[in-house]
Order: C-alpha cells, then sequence, then structure tokens
C-alpha cells in the first residue's frame, strides 16, 4: 500500500486532498511562498491526527502542521519537493466545555478566533485575543505563534491566556495536559515550550482558555498627535489615569489611515481639516467594570487634560459602539489596504516604548538614504512595544524593484531593532521568513539550546521542516 492508500484508508478518501484541491493549502496568505505537497490531510479528532503522524514518524515524510494559514511568515507553508503532508487541523473545531467556575475554556486547535470569542460572550464571559485576522485565523495557530493583537497590554499573548494543552508528539503519542490550574509547580514547564514553536516540535490538538468577566463599559477614542514622542507621552497619561481599565493603545501613521479610505472609501475618516493631514495617531480604549458613566467620565478626564497640555492636538470619542467598531475597523483594515496597494516588506518587531520614536526616526532616514522614495507602513501596538514596521513601493517604483531589495531591507531594518534592544519577532512567528535572520541576533548559547531541544523532541526532522530553525 502506497502513502496516498495509506492515508485514505485512515481517513476516509475525501479527507485526503491532492492536486488542485491541494492548491489553497500550498501557497501563505500574502501569495509570498508556495510549495508542493503530496497531499493535504484533515482528521476528525486527536486520535486520527496521532494515527497520522506515527505514520508519517515511521516513514520519515515530514510534516506541516496548518491551521487558518493566515500567517505572514510563511510557517504553514511547504517547500517546493512535494515531499510533505499538510496536517491540517480544520476539522478539529469542537468547544468541549467551558467551565465559568473555573473561568476556563476547552477548544480544539481548528477552532476559528472568533467562534471562540463568541462561544465566551454566550456565557457571560470574555476570551480577550483580538486581531485582525480573528474571523479566519484558528487557536492552534494562535498558540503556535504565540500571537498577541490588541489587547495584549491588559490581557497578554497566548501565552498568558492558555493554562493548559493537549499535544500530539513527533513520535505520535498524545499529551493530555488540559489542566485548567493557574499553579501548577510540577516539573518542566512543556507548554510554554509548544506554545510558539511553530509546529516544529509538536502539533498542538487543543487547549485549555483562560476566561474574563465581560466588561460593563468600553470607551474608545481615535487621537491625533504631531509625534511619536507625543504618543508616548499619551500612553503614560493613559496608564496613569486609567490603570488597569486600559485596554488597548496602537499607535498608526497618519498615512495608513488615509491608504484605508482610498482603498475601502466606505470607511470614513472621523477628522477633518489640519487634524485630517497629521502625521500621527492613536487609539486607545478603556474596559470597565462599573458603569457606562464611570467609564466615560475618568475617560474624557484623561483625553481632555492631553489636550489641554498640548499632547493630543485633536479627538474623536465613540459616542456609541458602532462607532467604537468602526474606529476599530480603520486600524484593522490596515493590513488589508496594504495588501490592496501591492506586496511590502513586512516587519513585525519589538522595541522598548522609551527607544520607539528614536527607532522609527532614524530607521526612516537611513531606509530613505539607502533606497531613495520607498514608502514607510507603520502601525502597531504601542502599548507592548510591537511595531509593524512595513516598507512599501514608492510611486516610482515598481513591485519588483522592492521585492528585490528584501534581503538588504531586512538587514537594515532588523540591525537597528537589534541595536535598540528589540526583537526580529513579536507576534507573527519566526517561520521561513526570518529563520536564516535568527542567528545573526540571538544569543548562540540560546541558539544551541533550541537546536538540542529540537533534537529531543524531533529526532527525525519530521515537524515543519525548514520553520524557525535552519
Amino acid at each position: 500500500m502506497d502513502t496516498l492508500e495509506a492515508l485514505r484508508a485512515m481517513l476516509g478518501p475525501s479527507h485526503v486532498l491532492t492536486d488542485a484541491d491541494a492548491q489553497p493549502f500550498v501557497v501563505d496568505w500574502r501569495e509570498r511562498y508556495r510549495g508542493q505537497a503530496l497531499a493535504v490531510v484533515r482528521p476528525a479528532d486527536v486520535g486520527q491526527v496521532s494515527e497520522v503522524v506515527r505514520f508519517c514518524a515511521d516513514h520519515g515524510i515530514p510534516l506541516i502542521p496548518q491551521g487558518g494559514n493566515t500567517g505572514l511568515c510563511g510557517g504553514a507553508t511547504p517547500d517546493d519537493s512535494g515531499a510533505a503532508v499538510i496536517l491540517s487541523l480544520q476539522r478539529l473545531n469542537r468547544i468541549r466545555g467551558i467551565d465559568t467556575d473555573n473561568d476556563t475554556m476547552e477548544v480544539e486547535a481548528g477552532c476559528i478566533l472568533q467562534s471562540v470569542q463568541q462561544a465566551a460572550r454566550e456565557a457571560g464571559r470574555l476570551f480577550p485575543l483580538s486581531l485582525a485576522a480573528e474571523g479566519s485565523c484558528t487557536i492552534g495557530g494562535n498558540l503556535a505563534t504565540n500571537a498577541g493583537g490588541t489587547q495584549v497590554l491588559r490581557y497578554g499573548n497566548m501565552r498568558e491566556l492558555a493554562l493548559g494543552l493537549e499535544v500530539v508528539t513527533a513520535q505520535g503519542d498524545v499529551w493530555h495536559g488540559l489542566r485548567g490550574l493557574r499553579k501548577d509547580n510540577t516539573g518542566y514547564d512543556l507548554r510554554d515550550l509548544f506554545i510558539g514553536s511553530e509546529g516544529t516540535l509538536g502539533v498542538i490538538t487543543a487547549a485549555t482558555l483562560k476566561l474574563f468577566p465581560l466588561p460593563v463599559a468600553r470607551c474608545t477614542a481615535l487621537l491625533a498627535l504631531e509625534s511619536i514622542e507625543a504618543a508616548i507621552q499619551m500612553l503614560g497619561r493613559a496608564r496613569a489615569g486609567l490603570g488597569a481599565s486600559l485596554t488597548g493603545f496602537e499607535l498608526m501613521a497618519g498615512d495608513c489611515l488615509r491608504d484605508v479610505v482610498r482603498c475601502f472609501p466606505q470607511q470614513r475618516f472621523p477628522f477633518e481639516g489640519p487634524s485630517a493631514q497629521l502625521p500621527w495617531f492613536t487609539l486607545l480604549e478603556l474596559s470597565d467594570s462599573e458603569s457606562e458613566a464611570h467609564a466615560r467620565e475618568r475617560f474624557e478626564v484623561v483625553v481632555g487634560e492631553a489636550i489641554e497640555a498640548g499632547c493630543v492636538q485633536d479627538a474623536v470619542i465613540a459616542e456609541s459602539v458602532a462607532q467604537s467598531h468602526a474606529l476599530w475597523h480603520l486600524r484593522e483594515s490596515i493590513p488589508l489596504a496594504e495588501k490592496e496597494i501591492g506586496k511590502s516588506i513586512k516587519h513585525d518587531v519589538s522595541i522598548p516604548v522609551s527607544r520607539m520614536a528614536e527607532f522609527v526616526e532614524s530607521t526612516n532616514a537611513a531606509l530613505q538614504a539607502a533606497f531613495p522614495g520607498i514608502r514607510h507602513v507603520i502601525f502597531g501596538h504601542l502599548g507592548d512595544g510591537n511595531l509593524h514596521y512595513n516598507v512599501a513601493r514608492g510611486a516610482d517604483w515598481a513591485e519588483g524593484q522592492l521585492l528585490a531589495l528584501q534581503d538588504n531591507v531586512y538587514t537594515l531594518v532588523h540591525d537597528r531593532v537589534h541595536a535598540v534592544g528589540g526583537s526580529i519577532s513579536a507576534e507573527h512567528g519566526v517561520g521561513q521568513l526570518k529563520r536564516d535572520a535568527l542567528p545573526r541576533y540571538k544569543d548562540p548559547v540560546e541558539m544551541a539550546l533550541m537546536h538540542k531541544i529540537k533534537s529531543v523532541l524531533d529526532p527525525q526532522g519530521i515537524m515543519n521542516p525548514g520553520k524557525v530553525l535552519q
């Protein structure tokens, strides 16, 4: 029996995809990476995942775990050899249970993030992970990349939001680690080892997630500013005035928002006149557990004092849930506008907030000196220091010209990130995109330890080969 016949016998013929049926799975969301696969398999449960992994381990077949395929670093795309099997987890999409007394929910890896958010709301709870791809990304992918999103400032990223995991190892064994405990000091923290490993150590099939009380009220504002320094001052004011109620604090270059309304005319830019032309904007949100009136009063005091002090030039405070959604939709549409305009060179970096303004100013200048006329597309989560510092083609540039410079642009930007004590990957992972750059910036001992972990947990090297490590 050959490989395809064996896989069909395990899963059923309709869940082993080849040829044209496999093509949507072999290209990434940005259409920057395209490979080939022997097959795409779609197991229905953890038992079938275990069976597939064990079979591939016995026959030395590379496996590429894949969730919603919304990643930005090529972490779920096969190479062009056609030797790998893509392990799609989309059918593992059950919410196994919600425990409101323990404030936890147990979900499978193929659950769409938005479905998990909705199930938590229906139970009177909040699952706070929120990001632009939440309608299509999966919990398994969120865990594999240690996703962050817009509410990390208050709730943390996926490492903070997951209490336990169920994992199929590279040998096909199942680790039943779905404990809903906040305290469990019984040895090495395997959970944190698999979270963020991008499927290179094993396959996450389910997780126990933390839930939180639903906020009674939310307030959202879009602020217009003259500089990143002013945005950092505003962040300090918001932290001091709102405390733990400060849920999100986003930074966006004005050009990003103007691109959104140009690409999507149905969206409205809420400022007019000089304010609409300012170079920087911040979107901040407060979540209050007391009342709408209490939230609004605190929010207006903090924003009003910032305007009086000259820190903020103009402000729009949402008057309704619909207006709040519209402001967030502007922010979340920036990557879509980028894609509409054309391919760009993306950077997902983490910078100490205190050095953010210095980094942006000096790196902008260095890029313009090296590559005159390129465009800067800058936005991100200022509250936790995560910047999406992207480089797009200028008016006189062809897309191919820009992409031909990708390696040079990455080196210039990443060297400057490293120089200010930052990280070249904040929340998108490493994948193929940053794999070869990693040794340039990571401590040699750290790299050696990572290789040792990989060799112990995946001695055959079949789990997502070519990702994260060379």
